[in-house]
């Protein structure tokens, strides 16, 4: 396997195979998979999709994933381990893009690529990281992570426009824009009150709610409570940061408001919910 590890945040792999490893372990945050050559079937959790050029898949370390290859296939890999480091290399907007691509990673499994014109853009991208990852010229560091923050934002938006589970491309726009917008300022509390947001989008109150439940399949604050259980979960999960400091980042008034609102989603404390994840 060709590797070259550029910063804690994520490494590149790639690699030309004809059988592919009956176990890999799995310890990343998630990766991305994407196929330059070859044909085969990816079977994910139990569900078969068959591959070839340009298809792309998003792996999260509980997947239980498995590459069966028909023609020899040419793979890439970005694998991201902790973007929750201080670094220079993920921009703090792109961080909450791969949130976001993580937080809604139960999407339709098989290619992540929806828009078939992001397939020919991914792919131009997916070859120069290879060609910086092997040459190694002046600022090939520097052009990995633009090439890398450049990929991320393709990413989310084939994962938005498909998502939740009823939204699909004959959905209207403006639940999508809703989303995106959640999406965008789900850390600033004041932005995401549903007075905020009927102002944004022109809704009434009333309005809103029904318009998003009907669009989405839930209400518009067990969304929220749910995309900010999801977050709290990766960051006690993926990160060493205190509960405190969690709690300032998303949003909450202190600790003991996180404290409060997690176990009421979960059912137990985050110290108890993190203890729980480092013992299995």
């Amino acid at each position: 396997m060709n590797r070259d590890v550029l910063y804690e945040p994520y490494s590149i792999h790639f690699e030309t195979l004809e059988t592919f490893p009956d176990k890999e372990s799995r310890k990343n945050f998630f990766e991305l998979v994407f196929i330059l050559s070859g044909t085969g079937q990816h079977c994910i959790n139990k569900h078969s999709f068959s591959y070839s050029d340009n298809h792309m898949f998003l792996l999260t370390p509980q997947d239980c994933s498995q590459f069966w290859i028909g023609t020899k296939t040419r793979f890439f890999f970005l694998r991201f381990s902790n973007i929750y480091l201080k670094s220079d290399k993920i921009s703090k907007e792109n961080i909450k893009r791969l949130e976001f691509i993580l937080e809604n990673a139960n999407h339709k499994p098989g290619c992540i690529l929806k828009n078939q014109t992001d397939k020919t853009l991914v792919r131009p991208i997916v070859e120069a990281l290879i060609r910086e990852a092997v040459n190694k010229d002046l600022y090939h560091s520097d052009i990995t992570a633009q090439l890398i923050n450049t990929l991320i934002v393709i990413v989310a938006r084939n994962i938005a426009k498909y998502l939740p589970q009823k939204i699909d491309e004959t959905s209207e726009s403006r639940i999508i824009s809703i989303l995106n917008y959640i999406q965008a300022n789900i850390y600033e509390p004041e932005k995401i009150r549903t007075e905020t947001i009927c102002k944004e989008f022109g809704f009434s109150e009333n309005y809103l709610g029904k318009y998003f439940k009907k669009h989405s399949g839930e209400t518009l604050q067990s969304y929220l409570n749910n995309y900010k259980t999801t977050l709290i979960e990766h960051r006690l999960k993926h990160s060493n940061n205190r509960i405190s400091e969690i709690a300032d980042e998303l949003g909450f008034t202190d600790e003991s408001h996180l404290n409060k609102f997690f176990k009421t989603q979960r059912g137990k404390s985050p110290k108890a919910y993190r203890l729980e994840f480092i013992k299995s």
